[in-house]
C-alpha cells in the first residue's frame, strides 16, 4: 500500500502522543494530550488508568481528523510507553487501583534491603538487571506485605503499554523487554517465576501475563476501541517494546555488530549499546544497569541510566532566572540558553568538576547510590555562569563515559537524541570525553517511530529490522562531530578525578542524608 500509514503510540508519564508515519518512515501528523500523576506523602506516585486510556484514544481520534482517509489507509498501530511501574486489573478488565509509576518510592527500603542481601547477585546474573524501587517486582513485594487485599482482587499485572494494548485489543500480554528484565532469564528470553519466590511474593506469580513479541505477532482493534477512536475494527495492533528501547530504535541504536551506542539526553540520561547475542552481554561488579531483549532476533540492549541529565541544566538555568526575577527581570530558560553555547565553549575546560546527581533519588548508573548528590569541585574566583554551565555539560559527558565503561568498550560511534542533543557544545564535549564520533538524529518523535518500526517489520513491509532501520533512521543521521584531540587529553585526566571524587564522597553523602533525616 503506497499511501499506507503506520501509527506509533508513545504514552509517557506527562504526555501521551500518537504519531502517523508513511511506510517509508516520514512523519506526517501527530496528536498529543497531557497526562497527570499524583504524588503521595508516603512516596507514592500514581496515575489514573482510565484517564490514560481515554487520553490515548483521544489522540488516535485526533489523528483521524489530521490524516485524510486514515481509517482506510491505516496498516497497523503499535504502542509503547513509560517503563516499570505496576498497572493492576481484575477479572473483568477493570483497574484494581491507580497505576503505580516508575517514580513511586514506596518500595525503596525493600529494594535497598534486597540489593544488600546475598540473593541480589544471583538475581542480577539471571535477569541482567539490578533492582530498584521503580520495578514491578519490588512493588509487588510491597503490596504483598502491605495491601494483600488489592492483590487478591487482581488477575493481571501490566505495565503502561500493556494496559493500552489490552484496551485496544482485549489481549492480556506484556513484551519480552519488560517481562525479562524484571522477572525473566535474559539468556532464554523467558520468565523465571522463581524470581518472585526469592523476593517473597510467590502469590503474585499468576498475575504475570503472556509475553508477546510485537515484531512477530499482532492483535486486532476491538469494535469497542474502534468506535472510540474512529478507526476500523480488525486493524492490526502490535505491542511494542518499552519506551526506552523504542526511542533507541528510532534514534539509531540498531547495529548488528554491536559497535554503535545511543544516548538519550532527556530529563534522565539513558546510555545504550547492543549486545548481538546473550554471550555478548557484559554484566558489571556494581550489579547495576538493565539488560533488555531488543526487537531483533537474538539481540539485547544493555542500558545504564542516570537519574538526572538535562534536569541538571534546567536547575542551573532556574538559579539564573531566580536571581533575575529578584531584580524584576523575567526570563525563560530559552532566553538564557540563547547564545550560551558559544559562551560555554569560551570557558576553560575542566576547570571545575561537576557530578550531575541533582535528583533526590540519588544515582543508579553505573553505581547504585541513593544518597548521591550533585556537587561542584574546584570552584574559584573567576568562574562565571558560563563556566558553571560548562562544568555541568562536562559532568553529563563524564556520567555518560562512566555508564558506557560499565558495559564494556566505548562504542565506536554514539548517536544522541533528546533535548540536549541540539547543543553543538555538548556534542563536541561528549565526543571528546568518549573519544568517539557523535551524531545527532533528526527524528522528532523517536519513541513513536521505534514503535511504528516494530509494526512495519511485523506487517512484513520490510524483510527485517536492518532494512527498516536503513530506511527509517539512516537518512536522518546528522553530521559527525569528531573528538577534539586536545580536549580528549584534558578530559582523560579529569574523568579519573571525577571517579575518585565520587568514591571518596559516598560515605559523606550517606552521612548528609542521615543527618537530614534525623
Amino acid at each position: 500500500m503506497t499511501d499506507g500509514v503506520l501509527i506509533g503510540i508513545d504514552a509517557g508519564t506527562s504526555v501521551i502522543k500518537s504519531v502517523a508515519f508513511t511506510v517509508a518512515g516520514e512523519q506526517i501528523a501527530a496528536a498529543a494530550i497531557p497526562n497527570r500523576y499524583q504524588t503521595l506523602p508516603d512516596g507514592g506516585a500514581e496515575q489514573d488508568m482510565a484517564r490514560t486510556w481515554t487520553g490515548a484514544a483521544a489522540t488516535l481520534k485526533e489523528l483521524s481528523g489530521k490524516v485524510p482517509n486514515l481509517r482506510d489507509r491505516l496498516i497497523a498501530i503499535s504502542v509503547t510507553g513509560q517503563g516499570d511501574g505496576m498497572w493492576l486489573i481484575d477479572k473483568a478488565g477493570e483497574p484494581v487501583a491507580p497505576a503505580w509509576l516508575w517514580l513511586d518510592a514506596r518500595s525503596a527500603a525493600i529494594a535497598g534491603d534486597f540489593a544488600a542481601s546475598p540473593h541480589h547477585r544471583a538475581h542480577y546474573q539471571r535477569t541482567g538487571t539490578g533492582v530498584n524501587a521503580c520495578q514491578m517486582s519490588m512493588q509487588l513485594v510491597w503490596m504483598t506485605r502491605n495491601r494483600p487485599d488489592l492483590l487478591a482482587r487482581a488477575t493481571t499485572a501490566f505495565h503502561c503499554k500493556d494496559w493500552l494494548y489490552f484496551k485496544l485489543t482485549g489481549v492480556r500480554a506484556t513484551d519480552p523487554s519488560e517481562g525479562n528484565f524484571t522477572f525473566g532469564q535474559y539468556r532464554t528470553r523467558s520468565y523465571a517465576p522463581d524470581v518472585l519466590d526469592v523476593l517473597g511474593a510467590s502469590g503474585a506469580r499468576p498475575l504475570l501475563p503472556e509475553m508477546v513479541d510485537g515484531t512477530r505477532e499482532a492483535g486486532q482493534l476491538t469494535p469497542e476501541a474502534a468506535a472510540l477512536t474512529g478507526l476500523k475494527a480488525g486493524t492490526p495492533v502490535t505491542l511494542g517494546y518499552v519506551d526506552v528501547l523504542c526511542t533507541g530504535l528510532g534514534g539509531g541504536l540498531y547495529d548488528p555488530k554491536g559497535e554503535t551506542g545511543c544516548t538519550i539526553a532527556g530529563s534522565t540520561g539513558m546510555h545504550m549499546k547492543i549486545a548481538p547475542s546473550a554471550a555478548d552481554v557484559r554484566l558489571n561488579g556494581e550489579l547495576s544497569g538493565y539488560t533488555m531483549c531488543f526487537p531483533a532476533p537474538g539481540m539485547y540492549a544493555q542500558i545504564q541510566s542516570n537519574m538526572a541529565s538535562t534536569l541538571n541544566i534546567d536547575w542551573l538555568l532556574d538559579v539564573g532566572r531566580d536571581v533575575l526575577a529578584s531584580q524584576g527581570v523575567e526570563r525563560s530558560r530559552g532566553d538564557l540558553l540563547e547564545g550560551l553555547d558559544g559562551r560555554i565553549m569560551e570557558a576553560e575546560p575542566a576547570r571545575a568538576i561537576y557530578h550531575p546527581y541533582i535528583s533526590q533519588a540519588g544515582e543508579r548508573g553505573p553505581v547504585m547510590e541513593p544518597a548521591a548528590r550533585a556537587m561542584f569541585t574546584g570552584l574559584e574566583l573567576g568562574i562565571g555562569f558560563a563556566g558553571l554551565m560548562r562544568a555541568v555539560f562536562e559532568g553529563l559527558c563524564f556520567a555518560s563515559r562512566d555508564c558506557y565503561s560499565a558495559m564494556g568498550d566505548i562504542p565506536r560511534e554514539v548517536r544522541i537524541t533528546g533535548g540536549a542533543a541540539r547543543s553543538r557544545a555538548l556534542r563536541l564535549m561528549l565526543a571528546s570525553v568518549l573519544k568517539a564520533p557523535v551524531r545527532s538524529v533528526q527524528r522528532e518523535e523517536a519513541g513513536a517511530a521505534g514503535a511504528a518500526m516494530i509494526a512495519a517489520v511485523q506487517q512484513k513491509l520490510y524483510p527485517g529490522m536492518d532494512a527498516c532501520a536503513a530506511r527509517w533512521v539512516d537518512p536522518l543521521l546528522g553530521a559527525v562531530t569528531a573528538p577534539d584531540a586536545a580536549l580528549a587529553a584534558r578530559y582523560d585526566g579529569a574523568f579519573g578525578i571525577y571517579k575518585e571524587i565520587r568514591e571518596t564522597m559516598r560515605p559523606v553523602w550517606r552521612a548528609m542524608v542521615a543527618s537530614r533525616a534525623s
